[in-house]
């Protein structure tokens, strides 16, 4: 099908948040010649993370993610550590090494340091002319504008530390409900700097204890050393909404609810939306119709990989990981599970019955809505 014409907006496009998404969907207006503005309501990009190492997922398409940015013109220059080797042990501390031609994903930094991939977005949507505005929180969007303002409840949690270290550069995890209820914990180490914390599902009270427990698994099985540790957190919220606008504006990223509901990998999704939700806009397409023909079979994919892994339990992570560490190319394997088989599209009544977000909304009827705070329409999946 070809592509619709492109026409810039006489009107500056608002955008609420200054994340991945909103970044994108400001960088991919601007190469459009519309005119701009984003208002972030912290005093720099990134707030949140703070200098949170994460990884930009490489398995959901056959191209490389970085090529796949270049050729959406979007930046790359941000440091990346490419990883070609995970080391994953499970409950029994059996230890399974996960070997990769390509990489299975990035490590990125994340938050206002000048190698992070949120001040290099920030960085290109600048030089493209955009009115970026911090300490600026939106209260209403009455013109043309997009939604995103990060995550609206904690259906995941991800608890631990930043610190500097000796240790050489790697990438480790461990599948244990012991420490990471229906999760996972990980610990990740690039140029001197490392993060390391419990990805939890469930049991967020006894966090404490499951952070604790995660670093003393790492002490015991990789020798893990902190230097000026800092304790952080974060949440993900995984939703696969009927809708994907608030009244007549757009949601993107994490304010959507688009997030990889099995190991919370979100950054691709919320780039992925942003540069949907741009092109909705001036191209006049219907934002729903586009990002469920691109990211729900994905999306759909995730809730019935989460609701699986859900109920494997400590002996169904070994199994799985035994099964992993055969295969030849875990990236294509990984590829097919984040597609929509005839199997997971069997599987997937049976797995929205299962899964339930925790975001609600009740108070905003979404009828001509203006509102930011606001999270679309109802969160029952189809």
């Amino acid at each position: 099908m070809a592509e619709q014409k492109i026409t810039p907006m006489d009107t500056p496009v608002e955008i609420a948040g200054a994340g991945p998404a909103g970044l994108t969907a400001a960088i991919q207006l601007a190469q459009a010649g519309c005119k701009v503005i984003v208002h972030e309501r912290h005093k720099e990009v990134g707030h949140r993370f703070g200098r949170d190492f994460q990884g930009l997922e490489n398995w959901t398409t056959e191209e490389d993610v970085l090529s796949l940015f270049r050729s959406q013109g979007l930046t790359t220059d941000f440091v990346t550590g490419p990883c070609h080797k995970v080391t994953v042990f499970d409950y029994k501390d059996q230890m399974y090494e996960l070997h990769t031609d390509e990489p299975l994903f990035y490590l990125v930094e994340r938050g206002p340091g000048a190698g992070s991939l949120d001040s290099a977005l920030l960085r290109q949507a600048i030089g493209l002319g955009v009115d970026v505005r911090f300490n600026s929180r939106l209260r209403e969007m009455k013109g043309e504008g997009i939604l995103a303002a990060g995550p609206g409840a904690a259906d995941a949690i991800a608890v631990g530390y930043h610190f500097d270290t000796d240790m050489e550069d790697g990438y480790w995890a461990i599948c244990d409900d012991n420490l990471a209820p229906q999760g996972y914990a990980y610990l990740l180490v690039m140029k001197g700097r490392g993060t390391v914390k419990t990805c939890m599902f469930s049991g967020f009270k006894q966090e404490k204890m499951y952070v604790q427990r995660t670093l003393d698994a790492f002490e015991r099985l990789v020798g893990l050393t902190m230097k000026n540790p800092h304790a952080h957190g974060g949440t993900g919220n995984f939703l696969l909404p009927r809708s994907a606008y608030s009244g007549l504006h757009p949601l993107v990223g994490e304010h959507a609810g688009f997030q990889d509901t099995l190991w919370g990998f979100g950054m691709r999704l919320a780039i992925g939306s942003g540069r949907l939700a741009a092109r909705s806009l001036v191209t006049h397409e219907n934002y729903d119709k586009l990002w469920k023909r691109e990211l729900k079979p994905q999306l759909e994919a995730s809730v019935v990989n989460r609701v699986l892994y859900s109920l494997c339990g400590n002996r169904g992570y070994r199994r799985v990981l035994s099964m992993l560490v055969n295969r030849p190319d875990i990236r294509s394997s990984l590829r097919r599970q984040y597609q929509m088989s005839l199997s997971k599209r069997l599987a997937k009544p049976w797995a929205v019955r299962r899964y339930t977000s925790k975001r609600k909304d009740v108070s905003c009827d979404h009828v001509d809505c203006h509102c930011i705070w606001c999270r679309g329409e109802c969160c029952e999946m189809d």
